[in-house]
């Protein structure tokens, strides 16, 4: 890695060996930004075409100045706001006055998006429904961390799967994590060891915002991209800000036959600085969690598992001249966590324990530059390490301690062409990643050399190589998007080599070459209303996935999981078609989404179940499944904004996940996956200052497997049909104006009516992977924070 960043910083020093100072032109644009009267602060101005940008103030007032001479573009974007660009042309030392009047956008239909076509765009001009998580959503919907702010986006769901220590993954359109592309600043870096717990390690105070798009992505993205891409954009410093927030919580509140409720308590960071010349920025966030256990059917074993998480963060931009900027990114995440009983203990005392340590180090830096008109470059290269130090054990055992480490790159670069009506983007990039899982030694008690009834010798295990992969994927990639009229056409491709060698079995190697075309159609049938249609083809490669990392622990078996060595892999052909309605209705903001997928699976990946050994361990072995298996089913997004007081927005599935041939237990459906969920949230400022938001989350039923002592044959299981969930919640909040500060004091109810599983299996023989529905049962908590900008 080091190579590759000595390398990196040698290519940027070589392509600016022309650099200099730049000279002052004194040319000057001065202004402010307006919307109904009103200033608005912090409003993105920039040059097109350029690196050259700055924000509006408190009082909305901008200026920009020693501009190059000639013609410009000048565009002005806000949250909320419907973007406005103007052509101006200045000369030196001549300065100009530029207003712009802004409109509201109530639907969020100018978005700026990039994750659709790899290249910013609107979102209403986007090939691809991009559904956008803002910082208002997981304020609103009092989202501490990422996960708990995507189930408020159509047709995803996340879930706990596993009552000991909370590994969690993202269904979209039910389909399970894996299937989904997470990308952090849009590259893909996030791997299978931190995507184990890594929705819920993320704080959501570090976000932007996530662009969230269904339907295969593996034609931009590679491989994993089949039911979707999450694209989690950080903050970027954009003007001079901050912001300090304090979250305290109790889970398990008022609830009859549980444990005592659980405190929850949060602390969060922002601020960003910019110089005064807007050629360098720093973005520096931190957050700190300590959550306590909670024991839902209090047989003293955790049901949701204590954490303690600290992330810090930082984000630079340096300007090298007009038309080329350099990024860094570097976040530190360290989290412990554990579940089961006797947390007071040493994890190797308790009856059950589920403990992990993690230590995440992400990095990142990108050069920009910009030739012709709009053409942009881009090169890059991201880098994550995990380390891990784990516990997965029953009975006071010492024989399940272990430590994994992942190391995963990514290199790359991008051209995006302007070729007047048409749009070009080509680039290539590679990706490697190594991964070592070890099962540590200990002393082996129970072969003691006992002499005369002393011990005089205690034997030592040795380390187990449980996994031990590399990966190598090579991919190059183009798009062709070409607008005429009402119509706009988007091809492309992605070419991946892949290498998987598995180190722990005798050097099993899996190669494979795959073709990943696209074809995208957005049509605008009336100017508030556009058709979509689209078809993509997506693959999973035979490699280790995030469950492979965890280990479903009882006092009567553990669950491992692990790859079939004839495992190939899995190919995907999707097609979305979609009606996207929006406009205002006398004076009703209104916007509904209607949008069917299809997705065909061949060779999908299955698991088949061994009988557990004498030890009590059972193996799920994935293999391929003999026919294929098939998702489909439709979305719906209904939003409503009679004004910039009230809102309305909601999002419902309806769909069939089957396999083609019967699986586990004589089905053909997918586990775990209900057939229709959905959400809604409801915002309102009844008057000056004050707020109102209710959140709700819809689960129907579902079929869930069961291994538990509650039937006379566990090892055979049972398949169970789950209740119905409605999770509601609602929060208030007060702002106080402090002389260019805002103080917010706020304080809600998740889940007031405590829509929670009730059947969970207890003691040390329990099933820990029989969990469903709902992540918490109610909750409380109030906070507050200060800032001088809230979005």
């Amino acid at each position: 890695m080091k190579k590759i960043v000595i390398l990196f910083i040698a290519f940027l020093i070589i392509i600016n060996t022309n650099y200099a100072q730049k000279v002052k032109t004194d040319a000057n644009i001065v202004g402010h930004v307006v919307c109904n009267g009103k200033h608005i602060p912090y409003a993105t101005v920039l040059i097109k075409g350029t690196t050259i940008g700055t924000t509006t103030d408190e009082t909305g007032h901008y200026r920009i100045i020693n501009l190059p001479e000639g013609t410009h573009i000048l565009r002005v974007q806000s949250l909320g706001y419907k973007p406005k660009e103007e052509e101006i042309t200045i000369k030196t030392g001549e300065t100009k006055v530029v207003k712009f009047e802004l409109e509201e956008d109530f639907l969020g239909l100018e978005k700026v998006v990039i994750t659709g076509d790899r290249n910013k765009t609107n979102r209403k001009e986007s090939s691809v429904i991009v559904n956008t998580i803002t910082p208002k959503l997981f304020a609103t919907t009092q989202s501490v961390t990422l996960s708990e702010g995507l189930n408020f986006c159509p047709g995803i769901r996340i879930e706990n799967n596993c009552q000991n220590c909370g590994f969690s993954q993202v269904r979209m359109n039910g389909m399970e994590g894996p299937y989904s592309q997470i990308l952090i600043n849009s590259r893909p870096i996030f791997s299978g060891l931190a995507g184990v717990y890594g929705l819920e390690l993320i704080p959501s105070s570090m976000i932007e915002r996530v662009e969230v798009i269904r339907g295969g992505g593996s034609a931009l993205y590679g491989s994993n991209a089949i039911a979707g891409t999450i694209n989690l954009i950080l903050k970027d410093p954009i003007n001079n800000s901050y912001e300090f927030g304090l979250n305290s919580g109790a889970t398990g509140v008022g609830i009859n036959g549980s444990g005592d409720p659980a405190l929850d308590y949060s602390v969060n960071f922002n601020t960003s600085l910019i110089s005064s010349d807007n050629k360098s920025g720093m973005a520096i966030f931190g957050f700190y969690r300590d959550r306590e256990p909670f024991d839902a059917d209090n047989d003293s074993f955790s049901e949701i598992a204590s954490l303690r998480n600290t992330t810090i963060g930082t984000r630079l931009f340096h300007r090298l001249d007009s038309r080329s900027k350099i990024t860094v990114d570097f976040f530190n995440i360290k989290e412990d966590r554990r579940g089961g009983d006797k947390h007071e203990y040493p994890v190797h005392e308790a009856g059950i324990a589920e403990a992990l340590k993690h230590n995440i180090t992400t990095g990142a830096l990108t050069y920009e530059k910009f030739f012709r008109d709009n053409d942009q470059f881009s090169v890059y290269t991201s880098g994550q390490n995990v380390n891990r130090d784990s516990y997965y054990g029953a009975e006071q055992s010492l024989s399940d301690y272990g430590k994994t480490t992942d190391f995963t790159y990514i290199a790359g670069t991008q051209y995006n062409a302007v070729l007047g009506t048409s749009n070009l983007i080509f680039g290539m990039e590679n990706q490697r990643a190594w991964l070592k899982d070890n099962k540590l030694g200990y002393p082996d008690y129970d072969n003691a050399v006992i002499i005369d009834g002393s011990i005089v010798g205690i034997p030592h295990t040795d380390n187990v190589v449980i996994a031990d992969q590399s990966t190598n994927t090579f991919g190059v990639f183009s798009q062709y998007e070409i607008s005429w009229e009402k119509m706009k056409v988007i091809a492309g491709a992605r070419f991946d080599n892949y290498k998987v060698v598995d180190k722990g079995h005798t050097n099993i190697e899996k190669t494979g070459n795959v073709l990943s075309p696209r074809i995208n159609i957005l049509y605008n049938i009336k100017e508030y209303l556009q058709a979509r249609v689209s078809y993509s083809q997506g693959y999973r490669a035979p490699q280790i996935f995030d469950e492979d990392l965890h280990i479903e622990t009882s006092g009567s078996r553990q669950v491992i999981h692990q790859n079939d060595p004839n495992l190939k892999q899995e190919t995907s052909h999707s097609f979305m078609a979609s009606l996207d309605f929006n406009k205002k209705i006398e004076n009703v903001h209104v916007g509904l989404l209607l949008e069917g997928f299809y997705t065909k699976l061949n060779d999908p990946f299955a698991n088949e179940y061994s009988e557990p050994d004498a030890n009590g361990v059972v193996v799920y072995t994935r293999v391929n499944a003999e026919e294929g298996a098939i998702v489909q089913g439709v979305n719906i997004e209904f939003n409503i904004v009679p004004n910039s007081e009230f809102s309305l927005k909601s999002g419902f599935t309806v769909q069939s996940n089957r396999y083609e041939e019967v699986q586990e237990f004589n089905k053909k459906r997918f586990f775990r996956t209900p057939d229709s969920y959905g959400y809604m949230t409801l915002d309102w400022n009844p008057v000056k200052n004050w707020g109102i938001s209710s959140t709700g989350n819809y689960t129907g039923k579902m079929l869930v497997p069961y291994f538990g002592t509650q039937i006379p044959n566990p090892e055979e299981g049972e398949l169970r049909e789950s209740d119905i969930f409605f999770d509601l919640g609602i929060k208030v909040r007060h702002n106080i104006k402090l002389n260019g500060t805002t103080l917010q004091i706020f304080s809600g109810i998740k889940n007031i009516f405590n829509s929670y599983q009730d059947d969970f299996d207890s003691g040390i023989d329990r099933d820990p992977g029989y969990i469903y529905g709902p992540m918490n049962p109610r909750t409380v908590y109030f906070g507050l924070k200060i800032g001088n900008f809230f979005k």
